[in-house]
């Protein structure tokens, strides 16, 4: 019964990654697209990626770091919403729930254009309120300057991941004794220790999951990145992991190059899914 699954799920899935893995061995280029050879050269693609300064003085510094920053802020953005929305009436919190799921809905290439439209050096709305406020002197393009870059990057992906960790973590608020907290604030306990010593450890499961997946998409944001002024290359500082590959592979055509830090890419995916699986197990043990 599961065959026919598979067999779609190999076709659509397995197959791409092992061409990818196979391109990745190859010096592979427009000469191999065109004339159909191949070009083995074993791991030097994989030796290449791994021992230029980039990858380690860049690349992998903006793809961990900015992977850290944003799942904290996503959590905790979304774990206030959830806070929020718990203590609404169900009319209220109804349409709330609505309203921030279509920041969730959004395309990812839409809301990036609407962040690059609010910070425009020129016309961005941004810098017309610091300046009416006297706060800079001349229009500021914070998208030339790494750290700005980032954060501009950093609200949009907070923007569009919250909701999901909001409503996720409402459900299982929804299912917090309400006993146990009253009980809790008769006995003097704050807000705060309410929150970590009856509702996180109850909502660990839910934390944990949450936590992984935004972990993952994070680590592979791509859009987010590559359509931000200088994200698609022409600002070096600002590469990860994904953009860096996309860029070697379509902007200097050496796909073989490219196929290797996508397989690189993979691993680290991988080594998260591992860890999410584990944690979907060990909750279903409880």
């Amino acid at each position: 019964m599961l065959a026919p699954g598979l067999a779609i799920l190999a076709g659509l899935m397995l197959w791409p990654l092992i061409q990818v893995v196979i391109f990745s061995l190859q010096d592979y280029g427009l000469r191999e697209i065109n004339t159909g050879e191949t070009n083995f050269i074993g791991l030097d693609n994989y030796i290449e990626a791994l021992t230029k300064p980039t990858l380690w003085t860049t690349v992998l510094p903006n793809t961990v770091g900015f992977a850290a920053v944003a799942v904290f802020v996503t959590v905790a953005v979304g774990t206030l919403v959830a806070l929020l929305l718990a203590r609404l009436g169900t009319v209220w919190r109804t349409i709330v729930s609505s309203c921030i799921m279509v920041a969730w809905a959004m395309p990812a290439v839409t809301g990036t254009y609407v962040w690059i439209w609010i910070f425009d050096a020129d016309r961005g709305i941004f810098n017309r309120m610091l300046l009416d406020w006297g706060l800079i002197d001349e229009p500021v393009n914070w998208f030339t300057n790494q750290w700005s870059f980032y954060a501009i990057v950093l609200l949009n992906v907070v923007h569009h991941g919250f909701p999901f960790v909001a409503v996720t973590i409402l459900a299982g608020l929804l299912g917090v004794s309400k006993e146990m907290l009253e009980a809790a604030a008769l006995d003097g306990a704050g807000a705060w220790r309410r929150f970590w010593k009856i509702v996180f450890p109850t909502l660990r499961p839910v934390f944990s999951v949450v936590i992984i997946l935004s972990t993952i998409w994070d680590f592979k944001v791509f859009a987010q990145v590559y359509l931000m002024p200088g994200g698609n290359g022409g600002n070096r500082s600002v590469l990860n992991l994904g953009v860096w590959s996309y860029v070697e592979s379509f902007g200097q055509n050496r796909y073989g190059f490219g196929s290797a830090l996508a397989v690189l890419l993979t691993l680290v995916l991988i080594g998260i899914t591992i860890v999410y699986i584990r944690s979907l197990m060990k909750e279903d043990e409880l």
